[in-house]
């Protein structure tokens, strides 16, 4: 189980034209193609300060309008296309090379230099960090003092801390894909709580029926997102724009815990962690219909995109291990056994997507795993019950929040 928290509570045809008029319409669209063609050479650079490479592709044909204000989506195949290894934003490039560490018995954050691969500092906060959360924009890291009632803004730029926001029970945060709202998981209040993502000000309080809301990801156009309900074992399906849960449903399992939540690349399914189950839930988030589980080891836990959008990393907490789910295959490939053991949780891939960080939330230490072998290639002591750690700065033209969901 998680770390105690707070008890329970068209237009119309006109038809045939005139010649005079059809020879100028004519004429007009010559000279709309030849600007377009001009557009098309300098609006590359437009795209590369949004986007990556793959910006700069022929456009594919959309599937769906995303939700108003959201940055249009890159690929429609793939909704990691922005995610490529080291492909920062502008904004970015400025951050310290880091990893924050929550460390939700200590009240403190171990910031870990990921070259040297050992702690350079450790920075007090709040009572009982759960996650470092990266900011829509980017430009701010949010730790999440849970029993703190509080936000303690990091700047990426400095590493020093800023501004604490009072904030009731953020457990876990994350962000509307047009960065319009920040959503507070607040699981013991049992609700949804949608704040102006710069001054955390409440907006609309979502009050929920379920217990223990904590993780989620949005669909690929933005309008829903699926999160789960860890202590009642259920799911939710929430309107983005309404700020409405539309949909719950029990997971057919006694005992479920169900913990992160992360979209396939094609954005039809959705994957969602469970602690009890030993598994994967995959769901059809569209159908909202009943998922089913692949088992991937003990204690499921955090789920993790590879920088190329093939795999993803799944952390299994109770034995130990890292399961490799290959998404074309729709099956696990590979299992990576922590030697002498260990207690793998939340983390995040390197820019570079050659390391794969997890925190080891009942051993107080921090895993570097090399994700091309599977070695651990690092074991770091940090402070006491270390949870979601956020690798700083990350490819992605923006942040859903958590740990890092970038696209």
């Amino acid at each position: 189980m998680e770390s105690p928290r707070k008890g329970p509570s068209a237009r119309k045809s006109r038809g045939p034209a005139l010649t005079k008029r059809a020879a100028a319409l004519a004429a007009a669209a010559a000279v709309l193609a030849a600007l377009a063609g001009c557009g098309a050479a300098s609006g590359g650079r437009a795209d590369e300060a949004l986007g990556t490479e793959g910006a700069r592709k022929p456009a594919k044909p959309k599937t769906a309008s995303g939700l108003p204000g959201m940055p249009p989506v890159l690929d429609p195949e793939d909704v990691y296309a922005a995610d490529r290894p080291n492909a920062l934003q502008p904004v970015a490039k400025k951050f310290l090379d880091r990893v924050y560490v929550p460390n939700t018995n200590s009240n403190t954050v171990s910031v870990i230099d990921p070259k040297k691969f050992e702690v350079i500092e450790t920075i007090k906060v709040g009572n009982q960090p759960q996650h470092v959360v990266p900011s829509w924009d980017m430009k701010t890291l949010w730790v999440n003092n849970d029993l703190g009632d509080s936000l303690t803004a990091i700047d990426p730029v400095t590493g020093r801390t800023g501004r604490t926001v009072e904030v009731s029970d953020p457990y876990n945060l994350y962000f509307t894909p047009n960065g319009k709202h920040a959503v507070v998981m607040a699981s013991m209040d049992r609700e949804l709580v949608f704040r102006d993502p710069k001054t955390m000000n409440r907006v609309k309080t979502v009050p929920v029926t379920c217990a223990g809301v904590n993780h989620a990801d949005f669909s690929m156009d933005g309008r829903y997102f699926i999160v789960s309900c860890e202590f009642s074992g259920e799911l939710l399906k929430v309107d983005t724009e309404k700020m409405k849960v539309v949909g719950q449903r029990k997971i057919p399992f006694k005992g479920a815990m169900p913990q992160d939540v992360k979209l396939s690349p094609d954005g039809k399914t959705f994957y969602i962690a469970d602690m009890m189950a030993h598994g994967m839930w995959v769901l059809d988030g569209k159908k909202f219909s009943e998922p089913r589980l692949l088992r991937t080891g003990k204690g499921c836990h955090g789920l993790y995109v590879s920088r190329d959008s093939r795999e993803m990393y799944v952390s299994n907490r109770g034995e130990g291990t890292i399961s490799v789910f290959d998404f074309k295959k729709d099956k696990l490939t590979k299992k990576w056994k922590l030697p002498q053991g260990g207690s793998p949780d939340m983390g995040g891939v390197s820019a570079d997507g050659r390391t794969l960080w997890l925190s080891g939330r009942y051993d107080s230490e921090v895993y570097a795993i090399d994700t091309r072998t599977g070695v651990q290639v690092a074991r770091i002591p940090v402070g006491s019950g270390p949870h979601g750690l956020a690798v700083y700065p990350q490819p992605g033209r923006y942040s859903l929040g958590h740990t890092g969901i970038f696209r």
